[in-house]
């Protein structure tokens, strides 16, 4: 007795072509669950009230490029990952030296660059010297004989007979500040890895149909 197998449609070839299935279903569910994830951060971002420009921070990367694979892989990121990871973890935030965090009020206004101006910034913007005041209640200060102008920011005053001439508060000096968190970046990233691998088999189904 002879027995005769006859693969047809040809096996390997049928192999092949699910394996290329499998390729491109992972792919394009990796790719999909990296720009959900980037498009989440990027929404809770601006959600807590961070901004746009902070949001516009994070990218997205898939890998290997231009190919699909079966060990596609997406990377999410950000160009800001000190400020993000601030945000995330709420950390408490220490003076380098040892000495004073220096939190300008806002008679100090803003750095020439846009953002928090520190008290070696303001003495040689303003022109004046800062002069530390301590407080056993409370925070200690940093203050300058000066006017507030219009809009609310310390001024060297012009009078020479002293008018208008005041002692301002620039910066509250404290020892730490607990930074509150703002962002679970976890969460989004947990749920975008538990929803992969029912998309690698909803594209797996659809790619051979």
């Amino acid at each position: 007795m002879k027995l005769k197998l006859d693969t047809t449609p040809d096996l390997v070839a049928m192999m092949a072509a699910e394996i290329k299935a499998g390729e491109r279903a992972v792919s394009t569910a990796t790719r999909e669950a990296g720009n959900s994830l980037k498009s989440a951060w990027r929404t809770q971002i601006t959600g807590t009230g961070l901004g746009q420009r902070l949001a516009r921070t994070i990218r997205s990367e898939q890998y290997p490029k231009g190919k699909p694979s079966l060990n596609a892989a997406a990377l999410v990121w950000s160009k800001a990952p000190v400020i993000i990871g601030a945000h995330d973890t709420g950390p408490l935030i220490r003076s380098k030296n040892g000495f004073w965090l220096a939190i300008p009020l806002p008679a100090a206004g803003k750095s020439l660059r846009g953002g928090r101006i520190t008290p070696s910034d303001w003495e040689r913007r303003s022109g004046l010297r800062l002069r530390f005041v301590y407080r056993r209640t409370g925070p200690s200060l940093l203050v300058a004989e000066g006017r507030l102008n219009a809009r609310g920011r310390a001024v060297a005053s012009r009078s020479k007979t002293g008018r208008g001439r005041t002692t301002v508060p620039i910066f509250l000096l404290v020892p730490q500040v607990k930074l509150p968190k703002r962002l679970d970046l976890s969460r989004d990233a947990d749920a975008a890895q538990d929803a992969l691998p029912g998309a690698i088999v909803a594209n797996w189904v659809d790619g051979r149909i």
